[in-house]
Formats: structure tokens, C-alpha cells, sequence
């Protein structure tokens, strides 16, 4: 219960923070039509040509671009910010005002930023995977849904500790955001379905950088292709990311030093 309350006043505070800028919402609601846009082109573009890519037709394609609207929101406005301030922290040595706090340091610093506007891009890509439901003419029963929002969440944890490890290598190397922008290139290629790829690709998507069970897994629980045996790969998955990156945590704070020091 104490977490919760202080997760409340975080978000509290992370809202109000963005309220001051209400403009932002504007040029963040433009952004996010703006790549809609250009993802529903590329998607007629390629079935101009052909009437399925890799097993997945248009409307499943469809849902795999909500999900990756939806997926990529979530990481702008809860995970990349914090991970981002993190990072500033170890550098500037100010990660000392978060250890010498009454709580878990990895908690603290996972929650200490929100981006509000960035739920826009949330907002559109589950309207965009209402559409593909709509559009495949299939009702979404429960266990859809509920393994839909199971698939999400596993894959948004793994998503956070793959960004904890990425991170965390701050603690060793100083030039770290180049590593950032590399997992942004990587996660684009979640805007298709896993299967599309060679071998190798496909399994560095999958077990390195977890794009697939971000994006591909979910799309596939809307589309009645999910197996109860990869969700249960997912969740094994998402444990043994959770157990590394802490970890890797755990071995950085030991090895930070601090401006006090």
C-alpha cells in the first residue's frame, strides 16, 4: 500500500506537470496522426502487391500496428522517460538522493517520471486495434482479451528491464545514449509481425530485444493465433528478464560511487 501511494503522487504530480503545457497535447495528437498516416500507406503500399505478408493479412497487419502505437506510447510516457533521467543521474552523480531514500531504489527510479501526452499515442493505438477487430468481422471473446492484456503487460515488463539492463550499463560506460537510439531503430522493426524475418533476425527480436512479445504477441491474441503455450513462454521470458535486470541493477548500484563520494 505504501507503494501504491507513492506511485499515486508520482503520477499525480507527472499529470500536473504536464497540464502546464497544455499545447503539447496538440503537437503530440498531430505527431501521432501523422505516423498513423504513414504506417496505414505503407500498409496499402504492400497490399497493392499481394493479399498477405508472411501468413497475416491486411486487417491482422492492422492490429499489429495498433499494438505497436499502443506498445510505443507506453514506453514514451512511463518507461523510456525514467530510464532516460536514470541515466542522467549516474552521470551527474545525483543517484545518491534516490538510494538514501526509505525504499527500493529500483522502484523509485521507475516511476519517478510520467509523460501524460504521450497516452495519445495509447488512446490511438487501441482505436486502430478496434478497427483490425472490426475489420476481421470476429468478435473478441474473454479469453481473447484477457490473454490480449496479459500479453501486454508481459510484454511491457520485459520491455521495462530490457530498458533497466540497457540502462544500467551507464554504471560502466559513459557514452550510453548511443545504445538509446539504437533500441529505438530495433523497436521500429516491431511495426511487422516477427515471422516476416530471416532466422536470425527473428530470434534476436525475439530473445535479445523483445520486440516480439511486445508487439507480435499481443497482435496475435486479437487475432485468435495466440497459443496458451507462448504466453507461457511469455511469462517465462518476462521472469527471467526481471531476475537479470535486477541483476544487473544490483551490480550497478554497487559499483556507483556518487557525487558524496
Amino acid at each position: 500500500m505504501r507503494f501504491i501511494h507513492l506511485v499515486w503522487n508520482y503520477l499525480r504530480i507527472g499529470v500536473a506537470n504536464e497540464l502546464q503545457y497544455r499545447v503539447n497535447f496538440f503537437i503530440q495528437l498531430l505527431q501521432s496522426f501523422i505516423a498513423l498516416a504513414i504506417g496505414l500507406i505503407s500498409l496499402a503500399l504492400v497490399f497493392s502487391y499481394t493479399t498477405q505478408l508472411g501468413g497475416w493479412r491486411r486487417p491482422e497487419l492492422l492490429a499489429v500496428m495498433g499494438v505497436y502505437t499502443l506498445m510505443g506510447g507506453v514506453i514514451q510516457s512511463a518507461i523510456q522517460p525514467n530510464m532516460l533521467r536514470l541515466m542522467d543521474d549516474i552521470h551527474e552523480g545525483t543517484l545518491d538522493f534516490v538510494l538514501t531514500k526509505p525504499v527500493d531504489a529500483q522502484a523509485l527510479v521507475s516511476i519517478r517520471e510520467f509523460r501524460f501526452w504521450q497516452l495519445t499515442d495509447v488512446i490511438v493505438g487501441l482505436a486502430v486495434s478496434g478497427a483490425a477487430v472490426a475489420q476481421m468481422q470476429s468478435s473478441l471473446g474473454l479469453w481473447q482479451a484477457l490473454g490480449f492484456a496479459a500479453a501486454l503487460l508481459l510484454g511491457a515488463l520485459m520491455v521495462y528491464c530490457f530498458w533497466l539492463i540497457l540502462t544500467s550499463v551507464a554504471f560502466w560506460v559513459i557514452r550510453i545514449y548511443e545504445l538509446v537510439d539504437i533500441f529505438q531503430g530495433v523497436f521500429a522493426a516491431g511495426r511487422w509481425p516477427v515471422g516476416i524475418y530471416p532466422d536470425w533476425l527473428r530470434l534476436g527480436l525475439t530473445f535479445l530485444v523483445p520486440v516480439a512479445f511486445a508487439v507480435t504477441v499481443p497482435a496475435e491474441a486479437l487475432t485468435s493465433q495466440l497459443t496458451p503455450l507462448t504466453l507461457l513462454g511469455a511469462a517465462g521470458l518476462a521472469a527471467l528478464f526481471f531476475v537479470l535486470a535486477r541483476l544487473v541493477w544490483r551490480l550497478g548500484t554497487h559499483r556507483y560511487s556518487g557525487a558524496s563520494a
